[in-house]
């Protein structure tokens, strides 16, 4: 049966789509033949990946430094679980060592023509979405990473001293909002950006307020690295990607008591997707009830941590069950199963994490 979803989410890893991946590359000048070796070891390692379908390898014939690799997945969750892994990480080291520049591209596949799909399989066709997802070209990310136990006070006096950056990057592209948020020692920053995520990204990393952030929590993280060194930044920054794997807002705008809030699920080894996946199924659930009072939920899920991002109106504490994503005992149970978290009944203040700044851009920036 072909899944159709919400005309509210904007963004899915769970909608079965196959997944189409886009890596466009610019290479440093004479790491051409260097390049090819490396792929020609990464593509025997990446045949065997559960959900991998196939890959291409092109060159450019107008400027043989641009180079473009493709790949197939059979869906969302299984790319992520690869992309994220450290195996990975370890994986495209030789590629990157060869990279001026790099830029991921990820698309889910609505229609497909030609004769081969003309003679695919009708679960194969089952699988493609009726219907495009709607939003309002916002793309949504988030980093995480650990500081060194009793840093916490250090650490958030630093990352909610520095004065925001310039909204606008460029024609195309604007920095929306950026939310920190602690729980423990983990550190989670959410953006948003209206255009090209790269672009923002490589835009605040340059702005000097942030660099200067970045080198005061140095000490205090619990990985080492080294921002002046471009592969120790690039392995820091690939390690602490946490991607949007779920968004859903309500059609209503947003009224003046709306406020924000994220989540910390602690998976259990090996639950990490299956937990953000009934995390936005709860979600979608609870769209459709106006009295919820969660207007937006963005999910981000690497490996065994998820984080859930809500704008709530009215107080947080209300409607636990909605402010939580499980309402009722069954789907409370549900939830507890699949977490690490000690056993007991799970409560919002038990999971909610403490926000450090919360920063919009002026609407005409």
């Amino acid at each position: 049966m072909t899944t159709t979803l919400s005309e509210r989410v904007s963004q899915s890893a769970f909608d079965g789509s196959m997944l189409r991946v886009v890596l466009l590359m610019d290479l440093h000048e004479g790491t051409q033949q260097q390049f090819f070796e490396a792929y020609e070891q990464l593509r025997h390692d990446i045949a065997s990946v559960p959900g991998h379908i196939r890959d291409q390898l092109c060159q450019s014939f107008e400027n043989p430094s641009q180079w473009l690799i493709t790949s197939e997945w059979e869906s969302a969750p299984q790319y992520l679980a690869w992309v994220n892994s450290e195996h990975h990480a370890e994986q495209v080291k030789p590629l990157g060592a060869c990279a001026r520049a790099m830029r991921p591209l990820k698309f889910t596949v609505l229609r497909e023509t030609g004769r081969g799909y003309d003679q695919a399989s009708g679960q194969v066709a089952a699988r493609l979405q009726p219907v495009p997802r709607l939003g309002a070209g916002i793309v949504r990310h988030a980093l995480t990473f650990t500081v060194k136990p009793g840093s916490e006070e250090q650490v958030a006096a630093i990352l909610s001293s520095y004065a925001s950056p310039a909204a606008r990057v460029d024609d195309h592209t604007r920095l929306c909002r950026t939310s920190l948020f602690m729980h423990g020692n983990r550190v989670v920053r959410t953006v948003e950006v209206q255009g090209d995520l790269m672009a923002a990204l490589r835009h605040v990393s340059e702005q000097p307020e942030v660099r200067a952030v970045e080198e005061a929590i140095n000490p205090y993280l619990e990985q080492d690295r080294d921002l002046g060194d471009p592969e120790s930044a690039r392995m820091f920054f690939m390690r602490a990607a946490l991607p949007a794997v779920h968004h859903i807002a309500a059609e209503e705008p947003d009224s003046a008591d709306v406020t924000r809030h994220a989540l910390f699920y602690p998976a259990k080894p090996g639950c990490g997707p299956a937990l953000a996946e009934f995390l936005a199924r709860q979600d979608e659930a609870a769209a459709d009830l106006p009295t919820s009072p969660v207007r937006s939920s963005s999910i981000f899920q690497r490996d065994d941590i998820v984080v859930r991002l809500i704008d709530v109106s009215g107080p947080f504490d209300a409607e636990p069950g909605a402010t939580l994503g499980a309402a009722g005992p069954r789907k409370t149970a549900v939830l507890e199963r699949l977490m690490a978290a000690p056993g007991g009944q799970p409560r919002a203040a038990r999971h909610t994490m403490n926000l450090i700044t919360d920063r919009r851009a002026p609407a005409q920036s």
